[in-house]
């Protein structure tokens, strides 16, 4: 598909797909087929709701597929209206609105630097046609400077601590819907926008001062997380942690790393939504996010405890789980940058493993706690549908993680990316 967009300004609305966005054009529309069975008995039967998924559904097809970088900038930012039409119509409780806002503001200051970024590539070279600035090299000052301003703007969605606060808030006001759009595939658009983007800009020298400014963002939330009673909130740090710590396997610089942060965004994505599912199953139960008062789900929830279970196991990264194909290989990637950076990774996985496994063990084991919730019942055919389907892709990525590598060494963007 390919017309001009604006005449005389070189802008070609132009879509073509490649083996990466094909990936996450799939999970983008497994997601979305994964809301609308979620909803399909709740309340949010409006034609407004839908109206907004089909909305968010278009942008991303065109953020997945459009090869010009200023008409990648305008969908990229336009996500935002469908996702804060989720939180703010549709949110539980009544800081959705604030949280909403939130989504907005830190969105739309990061998005200065990078229309800044991309108005100058357009002034200096005419064209923003990705195909083409992958040929240009830029002079070293203005290439570092404009690599900074880039790295800003998109490192508010990734999110890079300090500028994560948005979505811990994002998570806990929004609906299960909009929290598995969020996790799996809004954090997802920086990763991609990285790499389509970044790589064109980035210099040698920066990459140590971002190895440290990741794992500030690797440690902080894991620390946060383990400080909540929110649910919801839990997750949502430990979203940040994961997020953070793919990064570390972009810009080790290598086909390795390119491999393992690929590998973590696509494990990051089904195993954070499935969480999210899996609390949005137990709120719309209980009507209550605040983990002391669960307690012996194993006994009165089995099929949830026994699913919820798989999902911690794999957020930990246990072998034979996707995420630990893609923490594994980001960690050899990382062995060749610096040594060092790899004793404070293991230690952050610890903690990781530490804040994983309080919250199950409190939840599903103990003594039944009656005062606070009387009655139970496990989950129904639907949801036991939508877990199971996250649960295959769980293990069977996990157990065959080569059904994914395959397919990345099969795309040679990659390896002209690293020329």
């Amino acid at each position: 598909m390919l017309f001009n967009f604006i005449d005389g300004l070189n802008i070609i609305y132009l879509l073509s797909l490649d083996n990466i966005s094909l990936i996450f054009l799939l999970l983008t529309s497994f997601l979305l087929i994964v809301c609308v069975l979620l909803n399909w008995f709740l309340i949010y039967k409006e034609f407004l709701f839908y109206m907004v998924l089909i909305l968010a559904w278009v942008i991303l097809l065109n953020i997945f597929m459009v090869n010009d970088l200023l008409l990648f900038f305008f969908f990229f930012e336009s996500i935002v209206i469908p996702m804060f039409l989720l939180i703010g119509l549709w949110g539980g409780r009544k800081r959705r609105i604030k949280a909403a806002y939130m989504l907005l503001m830190y969105t739309l200051v990061g998005s200065i630097f990078s229309l800044f970024t991309f108005l100058f590539i357009y002034y200096s070279t005419g064209s923003t046609n990705f195909i083409f600035l992958t040929g240009i090299n830029l002079f070293i000052l203005n290439q570092n400077i404009l690599f900074f301003f880039c790295f800003f703007g998109f490192s508010v969605k990734i999110p890079i601590v300090p500028l994560h606060l948005w979505l811990p808030e994002a998570h806990v006001e929004a609906p299960t819907i909009g929290s598995i759009l969020l996790a799996g595939i809004l954090l997802k658009l920086s990763f991609y926008a990285f790499l389509r983007v970044i790589f064109f800009l980035i210099d040698g020298w920066v990459i140590f001062l971002l190895f440290s400014i990741f794992l500030i963002g690797f440690y902080l939330p894991s620390l946060a997380a383990m400080v909540q009673l929110d649910i919801k909130k839990i997750i949502a740090y430990s979203s940040v942690s994961h997020m953070n710590f793919g990064m570390f396997g972009l810009f080790s610089k290598n086909l390795i790393g390119l491999l393992g942060s690929f590998f973590l965004m696509v494990a990051h994505a089904i195993v954070a939504s499935a969480l999210f599912l899996s609390i949005g199953i137990l709120y719309e139960r209980y009507k209550t996010r605040v983990v002391f008062y669960y307690s012996a789900l194993f006994f009165l929830m089995p099929l949830w405890s026994v699913a919820f279970f798989l999902f911690i196991l794999a957020n930990f990264g246990l072998p034979c789980t996707i995420n630990f194909v893609g923490e594994f290989i980001i960690l050899l990637s990382v062995l060749n940058v610096n040594f060092l950076v790899i004793i404070f990774l293991f230690v952050g996985l610890l903690l990781t493993l530490g804040y994983s496994l309080f919250l199950y063990n409190r939840m599903a084991h103990g003594t039944i706690n009656s005062m606070f919730i009387r009655y139970y019942n496990d989950i129904s055919r639907r949801e036991f549908i939508l877990l199971i389907n996250f649960i295959i892709f769980v293990l069977l990525f996990g157990i065959f993680p080569q059904l994914l590598i395959k397919y990345f060494f099969t795309v040679n963007y990659f390896l002209f990316c690293l020329i």
